[in-house]
């Protein structure tokens, strides 16, 4: 680099970060201080402060944007990814970050056909759900006692739904105010309804028969909070019945696909609510006038009837004259079975009293006395013959058992050998040099040990006759 190239970049100003920050901030805002952008939302965020953040995209780039939390509040609609819009701002640079974003200050869908695609895709994923189905309706009470009206203070819808319920049938109405545009529209119509459903039975407040969540009449953007997905589920998730009144007759939300009733109009939804009082007390007036005509009728027919009926009875005094006669008749013979029958129980006990006399006692005791004994007899015989033959088989076993011992061998010299467990030793082969045993003699056991050389004792030679002993003579 030469010298007079260096004394150049040396004279060039020198600028911090932040004075380089701050010149390209007021440079962009100066040049794009109004812009207006159509786009796509892409990454839209809401921070805990109500401020939203968010992306605007196209085939080729993409915008970071932001919305603080007065012009979020002032929307008509609820942003969503995908929608395509056209956001109305400033471009500004944030120096923290080295990026540059739009601080939008107005938004709009990108034509209504935006939001009606948008829309026709949200009312096909929540009938897959089943959200629309009828057979989740429920059926509307016929005179609530309690109507909770979910709607804004402040406009004629509820003036409307007041003066139609007083004309109708005056009752009880709790109004929950709420917003029915703009961006937090959605979120406190569906805690308005969640709110509702969770009273507590028996509490200061009571717990409506019937709910109507109404709002008049507007553009597709200003309806826009009641086709919210979470209104719709809170809608769905009620369990006290649910009219939807939004809007006119032509309009139609997605609230009025999971609402038990669409009313077209706030008034209606009054109408749909409660019946006509004075249309049910004429009602009653007829059912008691009929009822009085019927009672009347009914008892003229009895009356009639129960004249011809004793028309045809006879005197009661004769009927019950002859009834006593046949109770006196019963009775005279109700006395003399009874005396009859204690004279044949007398003759039966004297009867039997004859047959029992002293000397046929005697005789009969005395024949039964001589059967016992001659049974007492046969039966002592018996016993002795009986026992004789079992002590005569007893001892018969006794001797066999007695022949058949082992101990009857022991006392002609043998013995029995056996190991230490008590196993009976039968062959030589068994066992061991030095091997401990027993033998089992006739009077008794001795401890033996095998041999050492672990051969058995030879035999014991026969001694040989004794010389000394004399020979016997030859008779010849």
């Amino acid at each position: 680099m030469s010298n007079s190239q260096k004394n150049e970049m040396s004279n060039i100003h020198e600028y911090t970060v932040s004075e380089l920050s701050g010149a390209l901030k007021r440079t962009v805002e100066d040049q794009f201080s109004h812009v207006r952008i159509r786009a796509e939302i892409s990454g839209l965020k809401r921070a805990a402060s109500g401020h939203v953040y968010l992306a605007l995209k196209d085939e080729k780039a993409v915008l970071d944007g932001i919305m603080w939390k007065g012009t979020a509040q002032k929307l008509s609609f609820r942003p969503e990814d995908g929608l395509e819009v056209i956001c109305t701002g400033k471009l500004t640079t944030y120096p923290g970050r080295s990026k540059y974003q739009i601080v939008i200050e107005a938004m709009e869908p990108a034509g209504v056909g935006a939001l009606m695609a948008l829309l026709e895709e949200r009312k096909r994923k929540l009938a897959a759900e089943g959200l629309f189905a009828p057979e989740r309706k429920q059926p509307l009470p016929y005179l609530p006692k309690v109507i909770g009206v979910v709607t804004s203070p402040t406009g004629a819808v509820i003036r409307d739904i007041l003066h139609r319920l007083r004309d109708r049938f005056p009752t009880h109405v709790l109004l929950w105010p709420v917003l029915v545009q703009g961006e937090n529209a959605a979120a406190q119509i569906a805690s308005a309804i969640n709110g509702f459903n969770e009273l507590p039975e028996g509490g200061d407040i009571p717990v409506p028969d019937l709910l109507i969540v109404a709002r008049g009449g507007g553009s597709l953007e200003d309806l826009w909070a009641f086709n919210e997905e979470e209104v719709v589920r809170a809608a769905a998730a009620s369990r006290i019945p649910l009219i939807s009144a939004v809007g006119h007759e032509t309009d139609t939300t997605l609230i009025d696909y999971v609402s038990d009733k669409r009313a077209p109009t706030p008034t209606a939804a009054a109408e749909i609510a409660v019946p006509v009082r004075s249309e049910l007390l004429a009602y009653a007036d007829d059912l008691e006038r009929r009822m009085r005509q019927g009672l009347r009728r009914t008892v003229g027919e009895k009356k009639e009837r129960l004249l011809g009926l004793s028309r045809g009875l006879r005197d009661p005094q004769s009927m019950i004259a002859e009834k006593i006669q046949h109770l006196d008749h019963l009775e005279s013979r109700l006395r003399q079975s009874v005396t009859n029958g204690q004279q044949l129980k007398t003759q039966n006990f004297m009867s039997i009293q004859a047959r029992l006399r002293p000397e046929i006692l005697t005789r009969t005791i005395s024949l039964h006395r001589e059967k016992i004994q001659n049974f007492e007899g046969r039966m002592n015989r018996a016993v002795t013959v009986y026992g004789q033959r079992a002590t005569d088989q007893l001892s018969a076993a006794a001797r066999m058992l007695d022949s058949l011992s082992f101990k009857r061998v022991l006392s002609r010299g043998y013995s029995i050998v056996q190991d230490d467990s008590g196993q009976v030793i039968s062959s030589v082969k068994k066992v061991k040099a030095g091997q401990s045993f027993s033998v089992q003699f006739k009077d008794g056991e001795a401890p033996a040990i095998f041999g050492a050389s672990g051969a058995p004792a030879s035999k014991r030679k026969k001694k040989p006759a004794s010389s000394s002993e004399p020979e016997q003579g030859s008779l010849l």
